[in-house]
């Protein structure tokens, strides 16, 4: 009789451990309960990250064997939030962005993307309609003109500094929130002018790969149409970052199996479908401190840019 009360409280027991082990389990960062939080940048359409996104966690999971989830903030500064609120532990970010959020919370950039040709920097562009009787940026003086975001690097940060710089005032200033939308607006003369991101033709096809090529399926003159009327200087690439208190065990395991998924052929395909890039390298913060000097000479205000909305 001993020897039964033994194995039926040993069996319940056991019982009570399996009910509430996944309980524990999937509290820990990386369980269900609690997932590693990915936010993706949202500068081209949000169906195509998400399409990426899919790919990319589901290929996280099956290499680290953590849980993730991913989500989309309307705008580059809800991205810097998100860390000081607690919502993210990894993050693509836009360069000014990362700028922003090392700053205020502490977050680290890990990876950097490499665009065409082992390209590791890129630099924005002013656009105007071909028609327009707008040839140098100086012309932009009383005009009206479409920027990305306030805390787009290439759509808002370095242009407006540039113009700034020359003593150029437009009339009126838009933001638009994606690159897709400035190139829109100009082509649709819904403003004189835009900025948005730059990328070099293909060396060995002459592809065009700037922001204009985001919208030549819906508009297919859209290269006649919409000319580049001048550049900003160029900045270091897009970064990939982890949050300041992130366990590196974890971390660790996440970039190696980025690293090997910006090396599949599924990878490769997903980011340059949502990014036009082509790879991923390690890249350390000191990597950006030429931008930070560079935003300092312009009299950048990161914190009062963190409240910009």
């Amino acid at each position: 009789m001993k020897l039964l009360i033994f194995y039926l409280s040993l069996l319940a027991a056991v019982l009570v451990k399996l009910s509430i082990w996944p309980i524990f389990e999937s509290s820990e960062l990386g369980g269900k309960n609690n997932p590693i939080k990915i936010l993706l940048t949202p500068s081209v359409d949000a169906q195509k990250v998400s399409n990426s996104a899919a790919k990319l966690i589901d290929f996280l999971n099956k290499k680290t064997g953590y849980y993730f989830t991913a989500s989309f903030p309307t705008s580059y500064i809800a991205v810097v939030e998100a860390f000081g609120g607690g919502k993210a532990d990894f993050a693509a970010m836009n360069t000014f962005s990362y700028i922003l959020a090392h700053e205020k919370y502490g977050v680290e950039a890990k990876l950097s993307v490499v665009r065409r040709d082992g390209e590791k920097t890129y630099k924005g562009q002013f656009i105007a309609r071909t028609d327009s009787g707008i040839d140098s940026l100086y012309q932009l003086n009383g005009r009206k003109i479409a920027y990305v975001d306030p805390a787009s690097t290439s759509g808002y940060i370095l242009p407006k500094a540039m113009l700034d710089g020359m003593h150029v005032k437009p009339a009126e200033e838009v933001f638009a929130m994606k690159h897709d939308n400035v190139v829109t607006m100009v082509y649709q003369r819904q403003v004189d002018a835009g900025a948005t991101y730059y990328s070099p033709p293909d060396k060995a096809t002459g592809e065009i790969l700037d922001a204009r090529a985001r919208v030549v399926r819906q508009y297919p003159d859209i290269y006649s149409a919409v000319k580049i009327i001048g550049f900003t200087v160029d900045i270091p690439n897009d970064p990939f970052v982890f949050r300041k208190d992130f366990p590196k065990q974890t971390e660790h395991k996440i970039l190696e199996a980025l690293l090997e998924f910006q090396s599949t052929l599924e990878g490769k395909s997903a980011l340059y479908e949502t990014y036009s890039v082509e790879g991923l390298v390690p890249v350390a913060d000191s990597a950006y401190n030429p931008l930070r000097t560079m935003i300092d000479s312009f009299g950048g205000n990161t914190e009062e840019m963190l409240r910009k909305k």
